[in-house]
């Protein structure tokens, strides 16, 4: 398929130079030492090295086959974890200006490479321009305020015993877990981070190359979870691990972990409802609703879950339907004439044609088990190339009164299908939203400030919003989750630094967060 022709005739093309091959090409030119012209290297024992196995990846966006994650293999992995530990120990004698300089230099070097990094979130996992830019500016400053930050936070307290291991998901490569591991850096450990295999290789590539440029203690592989999971997890000589995922992969890490005693946050899925009860503010809520649809609503803090009090039931649905009728979506490059701007989309496609095709069935799934199909756009009705795949785009879909048995019905979708619950009554409310034994924030729409007050204080959510959406946040503000969807030390603000570092005297101390024996909240 031709997609650089129609500059003439208005036809969607892809804008000039954001091809991959343009993208690709200038990775090489950027960071040679960590791309080869056609494979990426893992950084083991502070070199690029070529010891991985390389698959092919096929990118969500239009279908385009792009080199795969590296790789490696058990042993490799154990040399990556090795190498990692006997950096750790120079690093954490590293003096705190010291560290503070080199962290801002990485921060820097990445600035200048921004358009490209967010260029490399766009192709490998669909996100429209404006988001892949704010992914990377969310990384970027939110360092730059604790390197402003850490001597007040890093006082009395010291590394961990060994460096901090990271298996991150694929939606927020740089926001998450780039910028978790320079903060684990300028509290003076060492990182070792996986790749997620699904997305976001390229761009954590080049970030790390740029993080070892500045002298920064960083090593970065790939491979398949259930290989090298136990070694990252369990590996000698390991300080903490940071995880990002699912439930069913987050209980293994957390049965894995449990006989060592390891600093260890992990963060989980939960279904994060939005309750309607007593409200009349429906601009203001129609604003919330389109923000809610950004990147497919494939993020931790989605909201896929609206419960709704039947008597508003109806105006509800006259902002909820005009909103989703307006989404705009489709290839993110997609341009009709070469000087245009790139779209404004609310979300390009989801991370994989095999998701978009569970998102489907998941759909049909709830509607042939009795429940009452809401919204269902086509996907024709998206933003497309002349031909081009388009088999990991789902349109908006929504399910009011999903069947009780329906396999979604406690957990989230991670995409854009919404479901609709009616309550009728404060107690019916408070139960549907509590539908998944925890999750990371959910929100009220309200204007009775009591039931507010009322409702908020039993929900099971980390974050809860009254007439406002709540997200991971950035800067000085915290995060973490109730019941199974977060384990282990919380973290943001002053608690990523506590939850990277021990107290200086080397006594014990009791860190807010999801622990076997306890939990400790934070104000939030």
């Amino acid at each position: 398929m031709d997609t650089t022709t129609g500059t003439e005739t208005g036809l969607m093309h892809l804008a000039p130079g954001t091809s991959w091959p343009d993208t690709y090409a200038r990775a090489c030119r950027a960071a040679p030492e960590a791309f080869a012209p056609d494979r990426i290297l893992n950084l083991i024992d502070g070199e690029w090295v070529d010891n991985g196995v390389m698959g092919h990846h096929v990118t969500p966006i239009d279908g385009t086959v792009v080199p795969g994650p590296p790789c490696i293999d058990l042993a490799a992995a154990e040399q990556a974890v090795s190498g990692a530990v006997r950096e750790h120990r120079l690093w954490a004698g590293t003096d705190l200006d010291e560290r503070r300089s080199r962290v801002l230099a990485a921060v820097e070097a990445m600035q200048g490479h921004r358009d490209l990094l967010a260029m490399l979130l766009v192709w490998e996992i669909g996100k429209p321009w404006r988001l892949a830019c704010a992914d990377v500016d969310r990384a970027l400053d939110g360092v730059r305020w604790y390197v402003e930050q850490i001597e007040r936070q890093f006082a009395g307290r010291m590394p961990l015993s060994g460096p901090v291991s990271n298996i991150a998901s694929w939606n927020y490569p740089m926001s998450v877990q780039v910028h978790a591991e320079l903060v684990q850096m300028l509290c003076g450990n060492a990182v070792i981070a996986k790749t997620p295999s699904q997305g976001g290789f390229h761009c954590l590539t080049l970030a790390h190359a740029l993080m070892r440029r500045a002298g920064l203690p960083v090593t970065l592989v790939s491979g398949v979870g259930s290989q090298l999971g136990d070694t990252l997890i369990r590996g000698e000589g390991l300080g903490a691990l940071a995880f990002v995922g699912g439930r069913a992969n987050g209980r293994k890490a957390a049965t894995s972990l449990a006989d060592t005693g390891r600093r260890h946050f992990l963060e989980q899925e939960g279904l994060n409802t939005w309750g309607v009860f007593g409200f009349s503010q429906w601009d203001l809520f129609a604003r919330h609703l389109r923000k809610g649809f950004e990147y497919g609503k494939q993020r931790c803090t989605a909201y896929p879950r609206y419960v709704v009090q039947r008597s508003l039931f109806d105006q509800f649905l006259q902002t909820y339907l005009p909103v989703v009728d307006s989404l705009q979506f489709g290839h993110p490059l997609a341009v009709e004439h070469d000087t245009d701007d790139l779209p404004e989309l609310d979300f390009g496609p989801v991370i994989h044609a095999d998701k978009a095709g569970d998102l489907r069935a998941r759909f049909d799934e709830a509607v042939g088990g009795g429940g009452i199909p809401l919204v269902r756009r086509t996907v024709e009705s998206g933003r497309f190339l002349p031909g081009q795949d388009v088999s990991a785009y789902v349109a908006p879909a929504a399910v009011l009164a999903p069947p009780p048995a329906w396999s979604l019905h406690h957990s989230e979708p991670f995409g854009p299908l919404d479901s609709v619950v009616l309550v009728d009554t404060e107690a019916e409310l408070l139960s549907a939203m509590n539908a998944s034994n925890g999750s990371l924030v959910a929100s009220l729409a309200t204007d009775d400030p009591d039931l507010a007050a009322r409702v908020a204080e039993e929900l099971q959510a980390f974050k809860v919003g009254v007439n406002q959406p709540r997200s991971r946040g950035d800067r000085d503000e915290v995060f973490g989750g109730l019941g199974a969807s977060w384990k282990g030390a919380f973290v943001g603000g002053d608690l990523l630094v506590q939850a990277v570092s021990c107290l200086a005297d080397g006594s014990a101390e009791q860190l807010y967060g999801n622990f076997p024996s306890y939990s400790l909240y934070p104000r939030r």
